[in-house]
């Protein structure tokens, strides 16, 4: 965790709708996700889904947008992944945010009050202006189509 702002760094205005749960934070110097806490417990079912509640409603700036995404620790451990990833939270959303968890494993998953459930990553998101053309212009790549990198 940086001690400083820094010059690229975003204030965002947060509101704590639990005031004995830690405001997201990231968990190491460099990190590009904070993490997101689970305001209630829960017991996932095995093969189900839950809406977690994270105890914050945000206010991002216009231009900005939040994306919430899976833990891989939880994923890789118990099979656990946020449903709709990556979750996307507008600039103009100001109700609490809540993740939805699903379990894909075989048995149910605890999740307790407090436990890192997903991160958060707060990125800038440019407005696109189409340009209606003819053509479009030559890549490496091509117009294969889906798949046809062959990876």
């Amino acid at each position: 965790m940086a001690d400083a702002t820094l010059p690229d760094d975003i204030a965002v205005r947060v509101v704590r709708l639990d005031h004995d749960l830690p405001l997201p934070a990231y968990a190491r110097a460099g990190d590009a996700g904070l993490d997101l806490l689970a305001r209630e417990a829960l017991l996932l079912p095995a093969h189900g889904w839950g809406l977690v509640a994270t105890g914050i409603a945000i206010e991002l700036p216009v231009g900005w947008a939040a994306f919430v995404l899976p833990r891989s620790g939880l994923a890789a451990r118990h099979g656990v992944s946020c449903l709709n990833a990556p979750g996307l939270i507008d600039s103009g959303y100001r109700d609490e945010i809540r993740v939805i968890l699903v379990n894909h494993s075989s048995e149910p998953y605890p999740v307790a009050r407090g436990d890192r459930i997903a991160q958060m990553v707060v990125q800038p998101v440019p407005r696109v202006v189409w340009v209606p053309v003819d053509a479009l212009g030559v890549s490496e790549r091509g117009t294969g189509g889906f798949g046809h990198s062959g990876y």
